[in-house]
């Protein structure tokens, strides 16, 4: 069964995304990825942020770590040269939005967005040896900015100069994300490693301590600039998708650490989601609640899901065997929510909206969700091929 889902996923990515990204979403005229991809298959005319291409360049590198026998580096490597070239500003880090001729119309700093220049640098460093030194520089480069200019006075980073409020929980987990990948790679030495190890090390710890509520377990998303929670409503808000997001960044983290704060911490998040932020009816998982549990935004996203995912097998991988008919549900139950986002559209696109009432949104594909879509199928991929993960598809033959 879950291999089943497994290699449905893979044939979708390789025979039907991929190359319809590069085909209808690739542009050729002056570089880049456009946006979205309309229900027509044609790549949009609206401006870019300076999210997308980073996240593409990650897309079509984890393609090619998958197997994909497409032209994933020569993409990977244009793609990234576009970023730089379009989005690169004078004071040394990538600008929030530009026209698709390439003119940048917003050259302001997002931390977001940091993120995933430095995601993308990473992967470029771990695939092709010979763009390997210059990714690490220019990723230290990146990193020296936000540490010259954007420096938290205690830990983390700021969002803008100088400070304002609110400080966010989301910036910091993609930022924890991209140190792990940076630790993971196996092309990397330990001197290139270790600046971005000790990075996680304080944004893991900055979770334990100031994003994750001690009384309640639950993560909060706005924060006052001194990691307080943000005042009044906003510091309420509480993200399912995030908190299985985090709970397969801190699972992975006490791995490597060895530390249990962190495993329990994730067990919470995972429990927290699955038990308020899931609506049953739909079988998905919406968008938001508040800091009491109770339903805030009944929306549910095609990222969600693929996080959901992710967080299942994270919980497989570090809890002992008796629980795992529980997890493996779930994860089951996250296959179903994620393939029902694929329906009724064009193959390699996807509806990235439910509505609560269960209708789907009528609108073009937007390119962001190809990195959450390809994490989740190499993270099951990965998974399957683990001694938890045989014997947990070993239960598939059991039923």
């Amino acid at each position: 069964m879950i291999v089943d889902h497994l290699n449905k996923l893979r044939a979708w990515l390789f025979e039907d995304a991929l190359p319809l990204w590069l085909k209808a979403g690739e542009d050729a005229a002056h570089g880049g990825f456009a946006e979205t991809i309309t229900l027509e298959c044609q790549g949009s005319t609206d401006n870019r942020r300076g999210r997308v291409n980073p996240r593409m360049v990650y897309v079509y590198c984890e393609a090619g770590r998958l197997g994909w026998d497409g032209p994933w580096m020569d993409v990977a490597l244009r793609t990234q040269a576009y970023v730089e070239r379009v989005y690169g500003t004078s004071d040394g880090y990538i600008g929030a939005l530009a026209t698709p001729e390439g003119e940048l119309l917003d050259p302001s700093f997002d931390l977001y967005n940091q993120a995933f220049a430095l995601l993308a640098l990473s992967s470029i460093a771990d695939v092709n040896s010979e763009k390997r030194k210059e990714a690490c520089v220019k990723a230290k480069a990146l990193l020296d900015v936000l540490n010259s200019r954007f420096k938290h006075p205690s830990a983390g980073f700021q969002e803008a100069e100088p400070a304002r409020a609110p400080l966010g929980a989301n910036p910091h987990m993609h930022l924890f994300e991209m140190c792990l990948e940076w630790e993971g790679s196996d092309n990397l030495s330990a001197e290139q490693k270790a600046v971005w190890s000790a990075l996680a090390d304080e944004l893991g710890e900055l979770c334990l301590n100031s994003f994750i509520c001690a009384k309640t377990g639950g993560l909060r998303e706005f924060f006052a600039l001194d990691w307080s929670p943000m005042p009044g409503d906003a510091g309420r808000v509480l993200e399912p998708g995030h908190h299985f997001e985090w709970a397969w960044l801190l699972t992975r983290w006490s791995k490597l650490r060895g530390d249990d704060r962190a495993k329990a911490a994730a067990a919470r998040l995972f429990e927290i989601a699955e038990t308020y932020g899931v609506d049953r009816e739909r079988g998905v998982a919406v968008m938001g609640i508040n800091d009491d549990f109770s339903m805030r935004d009944p929306l549910a996203r095609l990222w969600s899901q693929a996080e959901w995912l992710k967080g299942a097998m994270a919980m497989l991988e570090s809890t002992p065997e008796s629980e795992w008919p529980r997890y493996r549900q779930s994860m089951l139950d996250a296959l179903a929510a994620l393939e029902l986002f694929f329906e009724d559209v064009p193959a390699g696109l996807w509806k990235d909206k439910l509505l609560p009432d269960g209708r789907f949104v009528r609108e073009a594909a937007p390119a962001s969700s190809l990195y959450h879509i390809i994490s989740a199928i190499s993270e099951l991929d990965r998974f399957s091929r683990t001694e938890v993960g045989q014997k947990v598809i070993a239960l598939d033959n059991t039923k």
